[in-house]
């Protein structure tokens, strides 16, 4: 039995729990199946562009997420806005805000929502009402978990088009699901934490550049500087549990031992390595589901988006974001069209897509109307998120299993937040403190530390 710790996983849960536990003193192996980290947040190259898999945004709140991105050195590499404003594409090329004042929560956003053109003045007045409602609802209930959002807003007297333009402008891009689909206890973590509870929590930020130099160079790096063995190309297939307490990863014709592990991979893939006994209800992995995500890579002839990003209501379009400076385009704009909750388009051809997607955009955006479409490129993420559907927030497995040192991480584990990156980072760091003590009582039988 060997006195070291290996992680199964490279994205952002693996490289935080590598992390934890290589500055615990723990020797430490991340094995990793692409030829990269950074897992589902990367970047890849389409001729002479980089474009992101998707658009991965955080916000102030994500303190774990922040402190990873100040330990892999990135944090230059990122935007973080001073104050929270959010342009709102409407058709015929209007524009309305959101933008938070400097008066404490949750005063600051009155003013945005009273002046807010996407609702009529009854729907403000309703909408202020029902988000003092939903500032009381316990995120960690049984009731609320077991409610669906969107009937709750229905009972507060919510429009449709309150429910479209304004709720699920929030909800829908943060926890991949429309209303009618979405946990209450989880849509109402996401407005307490993000927006209610403090004035600047919700503040806005994402990367300036490619995020594979973000998160996956930029932590191969710190890995390695933290004296952590990274194998790429290592495709796990099974994880065994021995008499002695020993955990070992098998694959490639291999046997990894290890005394702790730390299995950071998507939930059906963990559902596929874990050995018997490591979770009371072997089927509660597949019952959380997924939910897809498209996103859509446009490249214009000229700029037509004069906003860094905005989002967008009444429009196929949710999110889009000036890519750009990102991509490396010389000339023209780049633009990352971002679909939540994409059940609808996740098969939907390209061409189909484009179609549509150009008809939007010129509706949105009159500079679109004459531009030409010199490049699109969809990506698509069918298994991009848990499903936190009605029932599913409270069900999420932790990081503990049956089996003394071996620990789940994922941003599809109950963390307590949504799968986001401050989600994954959180699951990491969760994980690596649950295998510690294991680690500390076989030094301790070795007589590597006082017993």
């Amino acid at each position: 039995m060997t006195d070291r710790a290996t992680v199964v996983g490279g994205g952002l849960a693996g490289i935080a729990a590598a992390l934890e536990l290589a500055d615990a003193g723990v020797a430490v192996t991340l094995l990793e199946v692409r030829p990269r980290l950074g897992g589902a947040a990367y970047s890849f190259r389409r001729d002479e562009l980089w474009l992101d898999n998707g658009q991965h945004v955080f916000l102030r709140c994500c303190n774990e997420y922040r402190e990873l991105l100040r330990r892999l050195d990135t944090v230059a590499d990122t935007v973080l806005q001073d104050r929270l404003s959010i342009p709102v594409l409407m058709p015929q090329g209007r524009t309305a805000w959101l933008t938070r004042s400097g008066l404490p929560a949750p005063l600051h956003l009155m003013s945005a929502l009273m002046r807010y053109r996407p609702l009529t003045a009854r729907e403000r007045v309703a909408a202020a009402v029902a988000a003092r409602a939903l500032g009381k609802v316990a995120p960690e209930s049984a009731e609320a978990d077991g409610e669906s959002f969107g009937a709750w807003l229905r009972k507060r007297r919510q429009s449709p088009d309150a429910v479209e333009s304004l709720w699920e402008l929030i909800s829908r891009p943060t926890l991949n699901l429309r209303a009618d689909e979405t946990s209450l206890a989880a849509a109402a973590f996401v407005f307490r934490t993000g927006l209610l509870e403090s004035a600047e929590a919700g503040d806005i930020g994402y990367a300036r550049v490619p995020l594979q130099r973000v998160h996956g160079d930029a932590a191969l790096e710190a890995l390695r500087r933290a004296g952590v063995e990274v194998r790429l190309g290592f495709r796990a297939e099974r994880v065994e549990a021995e008499p002695d307490g020993s955990l070992h990863v098998c694959g490639q014709g291999e046997r990894i031992p290890g005394s702790a592990l730390v299995l950071a991979v998507p939930q059906d893939r963990a559902a596929g390595l874990l050995p018997t006994g490591a979770l009371r209800d072997a089927g509660a992995l597949e019952k959380l589901g997924f939910s897809p995500i498209v996103n859509l890579h446009v490249v214009f002839d000229r700029p037509v988006l004069s906003h860094e990003f905005a989002a967008a209501v009444s429009s196929p379009v949710q999110f889009v974001f000036d890519r750009t400076a990102s991509s490396g385009l010389k000339r023209g704009q780049c633009l990352a069209v971002s679909l939540s909750a994409a059940d609808a388009e996740i098969d939907t051809a390209a061409p189909q897509l484009e179609s549509t997607l150009r008809a939007a955009l010129a509706e949105l955006l009159p500079a679109a109307r004459g531009a030409t479409v010199e490049r699109f490129v969809v990506t698509r993420e069918r298994f991009a998120t848990f499903r936190a559907a009605p029932g599913s927030w409270r069900s999420r497995p932790g990081p503990r299993t049956g089996i003394d040192g071996l620990a789940l991480a994922g941003s599809w584990t109950d963390t307590g937040w949504p799968a986001t990156m401050e989600g994954a980072v959180r699951s990491g760091r969760a994980a690596a403190r649950v295998v510690l003590p294991a680690l500390r009582r076989e030094r301790a039988l070795h007589g590597k530390v006082a017993a």
